[in-house]
């Protein structure tokens, strides 16, 4: 399985940037995504998540109504739309897969991430 997140930069507040994840080597619709993010000196926090449809979206509170998430089940991609960015949300952002199976329980990709900078 490899994720591969890219869309990442130096952005000023209030800005907007759209990260991908390209992901290959899985059967994509079978999977749950998600991003996350990590703060310099921070734990790994969730972001937000799409079901297997695109038709649930969960997302964190700190980003509510600034992020969308969606995914493309043809290309194999996950998307997330940051508008309004804070300085609060630089981070490196990783790209996640999740599937439950029987026997193995609940199973993780990660992607290598890709930094987003937000200055103000």
């Amino acid at each position: 399985v490899q994720l591969q997140a890219s869309g990442g930069g130096l952005v000023q507040a209030g800005g907007s940037l759209r990260l991908s994840c390209a992901a290959s080597g899985l059967i994509f619709s079978s999977y749950v995504m998600g991003w996350f993010r990590q703060a310099p000196g921070k734990e790994r926090e969730f972001v937000a998540a799409t079901r297997r449809s695109g038709g649930s979206t969960y997302y964190a509170d700190s980003v509510k109504g600034r992020f969308t998430i969606s995914r493309d089940n043809v290309k194999n991609t996950v998307y997330l739309q940051m508008n309004s960015l804070e300085p609060e949300d630089t981070a490196v952002y990783y790209c996640n897969a999740n599937i439950w199976t029987p026997g193995r329980g609940s199973l993780d990709y990660w992607g290598q991430g890709t930094l987003v900078t937000v200055s103000s």
